[in-house]
This record gives structure tokens, sequence and C-alpha cells, in this order.
């Protein structure tokens, strides 16, 4: 005879139909916010650009410009690639690199041995510490920047004179080669430099801050004066926007870069960053960093109460078969000492039905169904076997 029967286990895992039910709103609204950005990108991408774009007519772009350059005879034309950039580079054009800390070792060291003998001007637009010394041999960028934005020229190069105060303060510079022409100091340092080329009518400009490039700072000072003086000495300008699509960025021969190549190193140490602050901030939300400690309860609850709060979470989690587990479990244990039955075999059928079909007279048959049972399909079954248990024990205590 077995002394004890496995009771049936169930889980009270969310199912997927749950799992859906309370995250659909949370996934509808993501779909709407994902499906206006692409209408929106989609909507605005003909008029929008890049800041520093000659194309683009946001405050941060540089169509105002490109148009007063063109009322005054200079073409604007725009590359994106290191190969159309130093193909253009002529006596005759104006090579402006708007971001030349974008390009690599390899794409600097090939810009310029292509604009040092091409006797055109090369502008460079706020190049940094890891730019300006590959383009510009002999200037070197300073880390502290400009503490103003407006500066006066302070120097004799004619555009700066004519220009007057314009709002060049930003990157500043030390300059060592002896033919270089510095504007626009800031605290003695520079923040406008013209190198003249050792075997030509070429030069190159470098410019600490974009903001008298760009439409919403033009009109200020004498920025519109500066830049068309030093945009406007050829009739063709040609603005190189650095691409990361752009095949000459890496140094392999056969051109393909991985995913990581592509991303800038400051990426990579935020995200490693934003890595180490979430598990802090989940290591210090942890409420349990060890196994689980029973605790007396601080106050008193009564019974009903408990019961009502488990049965509401048991039908929040749709769990009918553990709340009838548990019913059926209930029941039994009470009704073993009125059969004569031992506590310890309340949960064994060969112990428990054979003494309740004695005491009641009937067939043990039913008794099994309600008591060792399946799980009821829906809650209307549940309460029909609540009932039944409710009903068999009454009985069973019935003199």
């Amino acid at each position: 005879m077995t002394t004890g029967a496995t009771l049936p286990t169930t889980s009270a895992s969310p199912t997927a139909r749950q799992v859906w039910t309370r995250t659909r709103g949370i996934a509808l609204a993501l779909a709407v916010l994902v499906a206006g950005a692409v209408v929106l990108a989609l909507v605005r991408s003909d008029t929008r650009h890049g800041a520093l774009d000659p194309r683009s007519a946001d405050p941060r772009g540089s169509r105002a410009v490109a148009e007063l350059l063109a009322d005054r005879g200079v073409d604007t034309r725009t590359v994106t690639t290191l190969d159309d950039a130093r193909a253009a580079a002529g006596p005759d054009t104006t090579l402006l690199v708007a971001v030349p800390d974008l390009l690599t070792d390899r794409q600097q060291a090939l810009l310029h041995s292509t604009t040092a003998a091409s006797g055109g001007r090369t502008l460079l637009v706020a190049p940094g510490g890891a730019s300006v010394e590959g383009l510009a041999p002999g200037v070197s960028a300073d880390p502290v920047t400009s503490f103003d934005t407006t500066l006066s020229p302070d120097c004799p190069l004619p555009a700066a004179r004519r220009a007057g105060d314009a709002d060049t303060g930003g990157i500043r510079y030390t300059v060592t080669s002896p033919d270089a022409e510095a504007c626009y100091p800031s605290r003695r340092l520079p923040t406008l430099v013209r190198i003249p080329d050792t075997t030509g009518d070429g030069d190159t400009v470098v410019l600490g801050s974009s903001d008298i490039l760009v439409n919403e700072h033009l009109d200020e000072q004498g920025n519109a004066s500066l830049a068309l003086q030093l945009l406007g000495s050829r009739p063709h300008l040609v603005w190189y926007l650095p691409s990361l699509s752009d095949t000459s960025a890496t140094d392999n021969d056969d051109g393909r870069r991985g995913f990581f190549d592509l991303l800038p190193s400051g990426w990579l140490w935020g995200t490693l960053q934003l890595f180490i602050a979430a598990a802090l901030a989940a290591l210090w939300r942890a409420r349990r960093l060890g196994p689980l400690v029973p605790e007396r309860l601080p106050v008193a609850i009564r019974a009903s109460e408990t019961v009502e709060g488990r049965a509401r979470l048991y039908r929040k989690a749709d769990a009918r078969d553990r709340a009838a587990s548990a019913l059926r479990s209930t029941t039994r244990t009470r009704l073993a000492p009125l059969v004569g039955v031992p506590v310890s075999q309340a949960h064994s059928p060969e112990a428990l039905l054979p003494a309740l079909s004695a005491h009641l007279h009937q067939d043990g048959q039913p008794l099994h169904s309600l008591l060792f049972g399946p799980p009821p399909g829906d809650d209307a079954a549940l309460i029909a076997l609540t009932d039944q248990l409710d009903a068999l024990e009454r009985e069973v205590r019935r003199p």
C-alpha cells in the first residue's frame, strides 16, 4: 500500500495570451512611435540635411552662404567621398573640409598630398588635434577652447581686416610655421590661421569654429563678409562632407570595414558606461540577495482577508488549477482525522478513499473524482467544486 501520493503540480507562469494582453499597449505605442518617425523622416528628407551642409536651410545648415556665393559667380558642389574631393582640387578651386576629425590617418595623408600641390585653397572647419597636424603641418590644437565667441582680427590678413569682428571663437591653435598668418586671437592663441603654400599660390586656412558658415549666425558681426572672402577667392567651391560610407576610410586593401569600425570610439565608451550604470542600478534595486527568510507578520490579519487576497491573486493569474489543488488538499487534511486516517496519509487515495466510502456508505469513484480529479476548466466549474467539497465535509461531520 502506498503511504503517500504526489499532488498534481501546475505552473503559475503566465501564458502567451496573458503576456500579450499585458504588453500589447506598450507594443502598440512603440509601433506608433516608429511609424511616426519613419513618416516624419520621409516627409522632411528632401528639405533637411546634416549640419554644415550647403543644401540645408536648417539653422545649423549652410545654404545661405552657398546662395550668396552663387550670386557672386562662385559655384558650389557637394561631395561625400575622398576620391571626389581629391579629383576636384585645383588652382581655381576652394576645397572646404566640413568635419576633418572624421577622416582617418590614411585619408588625411592622401588629402594633404593632393591639396599641397594643387595651388588652390583648402579650408579646414574646426579641426581638432586628431586631424589638424596631419592636414596643416605646423599647426596644433590647444586643449582649451576660446571663452569668447566674438573676436577681433588683430592680424594683417586683408580678409580679416575687412570683415572686422567675427564669431570665430572655438578651437584655439598653436602655430610653429614661420609664414603662417594668425588671426582672431583668444588669450594670445589664434582661432583662424592661414598657411601659404611654399611652392605655389595655394594656401590652407584653419578655422576654429563653424559659426561664420551656418545660417543662424551668418548675418551677425562680420561673419558673412569673412565667409564670403574665405570661400569666394576662387570661382569653384567644393564642399567636402566626410561620410562613413566612404570606402577610402579603411586601411584594408579590399575596402571592407566591420560594424565596430564604423562606430566612433566615443559611442563604444558610452555604451560601456551605460552597461555599468545599468548593472549598478540593478544591484541597488535588488530586494533579495539571498534565500527567502520567513518573518512574523507585523500585524494580525483576519483569515477571511488572507483567503480573499489569495483568491484574487489566483483569479488575476488565471490559476484555477492551483486554486482547486489548494481547496482539495485542505479538505483532505480536515477529512482524514474524521474518518480515522492519519494526517500523514490524507493525500493518499488508497488510504483516504476506502475510509470515506465506509463512513458514507457510497461508491468511492465519485469521491476520487471530487478529491483527486483534474483541475476545473472554467470559473463555474471551480465554484461547483468548492460547493461539492463543502457539502462533502458537512456530510462527514454530521452525527
